[in-house]
């Protein structure tokens, strides 16, 4: 299988790259950057781009089988100021319009598009259970899912089977929430998040492109797909679970304020969540490889 993929160099691309690459298949990224990271296997086809055209590029879809969209600055790199907020739709939307200009102008077109998106895209909520049926929210991250989700739709009228993950926090030891949620406990000096009762719906990296790789080949699988473990907890339980795979007290909460302070309007997802169960990935038949919080930190703290 040859895949292409955007927004290669970041957690997941660099966590997908390397399965492609063990599975056998071949594997081309665009990037920005003008030259290829020195982590990046040789067996990679590096192609740059400017991420708002098919300029230079778009022809190399005439030998690519499935695309794989991930190209979006960071949710959480930085406070979410008035630039940084239109910095997180511009670097989705663009590219996106870039990829079904590139579709529109390719005769044998690749098979499947995978869009990314998150769960983000429900909104927060303290008690209500989300599967891929309900609605967008009305916040500033759902409306960015509702226009991430919607700039490819064209692909579909192409005949393209296009499905839209929506990506829950994902668990990784090299990046992302987990270093930074599990810092604190090995100072012992780790707890829950505000009042501890917000729905965290995480995944393992190991499942997020496992999940990946069994939608791209599952002709079934088409519109939007949850990719977040079967059990979500709250964060109260999240605390607990990280300071048992560290052998950690999990006893000293930051408080709600303190939260609000440092991130500012990011706090609202961080501190409500939201509930949300991979109802549409089970249907089609994925197996979990960890569906439950405790076994996948042991396996990513140890």
């Amino acid at each position: 299988m040859r895949v292409l993929i955007t927004g290669g160099t970041g957690l997941i691309g660099r966590r997908l790259i390397a399965q492609l690459l063990q599975d056998g298949h071949d594997v081309s990224i665009l990037s920005r950057k003008s030259l290829k990271p020195a982590w990046m296997s040789s067996q990679v086809t590096f192609l740059q781009w400017d991420g708002k055209t098919a300029k230079g590029w778009g022809n190399h879809l005439e030998a690519v089988d499935a695309v794989v969209n991930l190209a979006g600055a960071g949710i959480a790199d930085a406070r979410w100021t008035d630039e940084r907020k239109q910095l997180i739709v511009d670097s989705r939307i663009e590219p996106g319009q870039a990829i079904v200009e590139a579709f529109a102008t390719t005769e044998n077109k690749p098979q499947v598009l995978i869009q990314a998106s998150a769960i983000g895209y429900y909104g927060p909520d303290e008690e209500k259970t989300f599967t891929e049926t309900d609605g967008p929210g009305d916040d500033f991250m759902a409306d960015v899912c509702v226009q991430w989700e919607a700039v490819t739709q064209p692909v579909e009228a192409m005949g393209v089977r296009r499905v839209i993950i929506r990506t829950g926090v994902v668990f990784d030891p090299k990046g992302g929430a987990l270093p930074k949620l599990s810092m604190p406990f090995k100072f012992f000096a780790g707890g829950p998040l505000g009042n501890g009762r917000q729905w965290v719906s995480w995944i393992h990296y190991a499942d997020e492109v496992g999940a990946i790789l069994f939608l791209i080949e599952n002709e079934a699988a088409r519109g939007p797909i949850n990719l977040t473990a079967p059990q979500p907890v709250r964060n109260n339980e999240l605390a607990q679970a990280i300071g048992r795979a560290l052998g950690r007290p999990a006893l000293m909460p930051a408080p709600g304020l303190a939260v609000k302070l440092l991130v500012g309007e990011m706090s609202e997802a961080v501190l409500k969540g939201q509930r949300v169960i991979p109802a549409a990935l089970q249907q089609l038949g994925y197996a979990f490889t960890y569906p439950q919080i405790d076994p996948a930190l042991r396996d990513l703290l140890r």
